[in-house]
């Protein structure tokens, strides 16, 4: 009987970033970073190029650039490149997802709550 081959060790990154398999995980990861938010919040002003957009944050471009990418794969910022600049926007379906989900879930728990409401009135009412 032969042995089967040893798996070949996977080079692994300094940073490396979590398998995220659900849109709403990919959602909460790029929004569990401060820098990321800080991004959004300073979006929500307006457009910004990418240099402007990085100059308050006090990292490089090439880190900006990191973020914006996980940011458009979330749908929560869109770039666009005119000449030698690159422009930054918010992007409205990201947070559609989010709302949605949110929406969800907050039914689920006003169902649960006022399940317990209930339970709980009925115990009060039989203890008197």
């Amino acid at each position: 009987m032969s042995k089967p081959a040893p798996a070949k060790p996977q080079a692994v990154s300094a940073k490396t970033e979590p398998v995220l398999k659900s849109e709403s995980d990919r959602l909460f990861h790029a929004l569990g970073d401060p820098t990321r938010r800080a991004m959004l919040d300073r979006l929500t002003h307006g457009p910004l190029s990418v240099s402007a957009l990085a100059a308050p944050l006090g990292i490089t471009i090439t880190a900006v650039a990191q973020h914006l990418q996980i940011l458009e794969e979330c749908d929560l910022v869109r770039t666009e490149k005119l000449g030698r600049v690159r422009t930054c926007r918010i992007e409205m379906a990201g947070f559609d997802t989010l709302e949605k989900w949110i929406a969800a879930h907050r039914t689920e728990w006003a169902r649960r709550l006022d399940q317990l409401g209930a339970l709980l009135d009925e115990l009060d009412e039989g203890s008197e």
